[in-house]
C-alpha cells in the first residue's frame, strides 16, 4: 500500500507540511493538486523522506482535502497519462495527425542531443545557444527520472532567460508545455508541428538507479536514441562523465554511459570536451593506484572505436561558471567535478555544429 499519511500545511516557500508532530519537507505537482496554502489539510505520501532518498527526500502533496476536491479536467481530451492509477489525467497530444489517410509529412532534419542526467540540460542548451543565439531549442522530458513536468527549477530558470524554446513530457511524464504520448512522437512533434532546429531529450529530476549494469533510469538513452535514428535525424549521445564521483563505477565514463554506447544498435556522434588528459582524472578513495586522465579517455575510446564518431568539441567552463545557471552536481560544485560540466558543454556544441 501507499505509505500515504494525513498533515497540515505549515509553510509554502518553500512546502513544509506537519506530520504526526513533525515539520517535513515537502512538494506538491501544483498542476494535479492545486496551490497549498498554510492550515491547508492535506495527505501526502512519506516514502520518499522516510527512506533518505538524495533529490528526492521530501513528502508529496497526493490531494489537498480543504481545496483539491474540485478539480476540473480540461474538456474535449481522451488521452490519459498514468492511465488506470488513482492520478490518471486527460492531455491533448502534440502528435501531429496524419495529414491524410497514408500520408506522413516528411520530417525536417532536426538534431536530436540525447542526455544521461538532467544536470547536463543546462550546461549542454547554454553551450548550443551561446554558438547560435538565433536557434530555437527545446527540451523533451523522457521516462527514467521524475514524472512531473514541474518539478525542475532548471527549466523555469532557462525559460525565463529565453534560452529554451519548449517544454515537451513524453510518454508517462506529464505537466510541460505540450504533452506527448511517447518520446518517438515527441521528437517527431518538436520537428514538423513545434518548428525547433534541435532538441535534447532526456530525464527529469532524480534518476531512478540501483547499482546493476541495466537497471537504472539512463537505460531510457538507449531508446531516446533509437526513436531519433529511426526518424531519420542526427543523434548525438552527450556521456556521462566524472572527475571526483566517490562511486568507482560513475567516475571518468560511468557505467551507465558504458552500458548504452555498448548496445545501441547504430552509430552515433559523440562529443567529448577538448582538455588535456589531467582534466580527465581517476580521483577519490577508490582510484586504482597510477590512475590517471589517460585511463578514462581511454574508455571512451575503447566502447566507441569503429562504432560511434567521438568528436572533440572545446568548451568554455570559466563562461558557464560565471553565467549564473546551475553549477551543482550529485553535490559538486564545478570547480569539484569540472569534467561532468565539461562533458555536458561538449555535448551543447557538438549539437549547435549539427543544426
Amino acid at each position: 500500500m501507499l505509505k500515504l499519511r494525513r498533515g497540515v500545511v505549515v509553510g509554502v516557500d518553500p512546502l513544509e507540511v506537519e506530520v504526526a508532530g513533525e515539520r517535513r519537507k515537502a512538494w506538491a505537482d501544483v498542476a494535479a493538486v492545486g496551490e497549498a496554502q498554510v492550515g491547508d489539510d492535506v495527505v501526502v505520501n512519506v516514502e520518499a523522506a522516510d527512506l533518505a532518498l538524495g533529490s528526492g527526500g521530501f513528502d508529496v502533496v497526493h490531494i489537498n482535502l480543504t481545496r483539491g476536491l474540485e478539480g476540473s479536467g480540461p474538456e474535449g481530451t481522451h488521452v490519459m497519462k498514468l492511465n488506470y492509477t488513482s492520478l490518471q489525467r486527460p492531455v491533448a497530444p502534440v502528435e501531429p495527425e496524419l495529414e491524410a489517410e497514408g500520408e506522413v509529412e516528411a520530417i525536417p532534419a532536426m538534431p536530436v542531443l540525447v542526455i544521461h542526467l538532467h544536470g547536463q540540460l543546462a550546461p549542454s542548451l547554454w553551450a548550443a545557444m551561446a554558438a547560435r543565439e538565433d536557434a530555437r531549442i527545446g527540451f523533451i522530458q523522457t521516462p527514467g527520472g521524475a514524472l512531473p513536468g514541474g518539478l525542475s527549477r532548471d527549466l523555469g530558470d532557462l525559460r525565463a532567460r529565453g534560452l529554451l524554446a519548449g517544454h515537451v513530457t513524453a510518454g508517462p511524464c506529464h505537466g510541460g508545455e505540450f504533452e506527448a504520448i511517447s518520446v518517438a512522437g515527441g521528437i517527431d512533434a518538436a520537428a514538423r508541428r513545434l518548428g525547433w532546429d534541435a532538441c535534447i531529450a532526456g530525464p527529469g529530476p532524480g534518476i531512478l538507479g540501483s547499482s546493476s549494469r541495466l537497471g537504472h533510469g539512463a537505460m531510457v538513452v538507449l531508446d531516446t536514441a533509437h526513436a531519433a535514428m529511426a526518424l531519420g535525424l542526427p543523434t548525438l549521445v552527450g556521456p556521462r562523465l566524472s572527475s571526483t564521483d566517490e562511486r568507482r563505477r560513475h567516475r571518468g565514463l560511468s557505467h551507465h554511459s558504458r552500458t548504452v554506447l555498448e548496445l545501441l544498435l547504430a552509430p552515433v556522434r559523440v562529443p567529448v570536451p577538448e582538455i588535456e588528459t589531467e582534466g580527465w582524472p581517476l580521483l577519490g578513495p577508490d582510484a586504482p593506484e597510477g590512475g590517471s586522465g589517460d585511463a578514462a579517455l581511454a574508455d571512451l575510446i575503447e566502447v566507441t572505436k569503429g562504432k560511434h564518431d567521438l568528436t572533440v568539441r572545446p568548451v568554455d567552463l570559466a563562461g558557464y561558471g560565471a553565467s549564473g545557471l546551475p553549477a551543482r552536481t550529485m553535490g559538486r560544485e564545478i570547480n569539484e567535478d569540472p569534467l561532468f560540466f565539461a562533458a555536458a558543454l561538449a555535448a551543447g556544441s557538438a549539437l549547435a555544429d549539427a543544426i
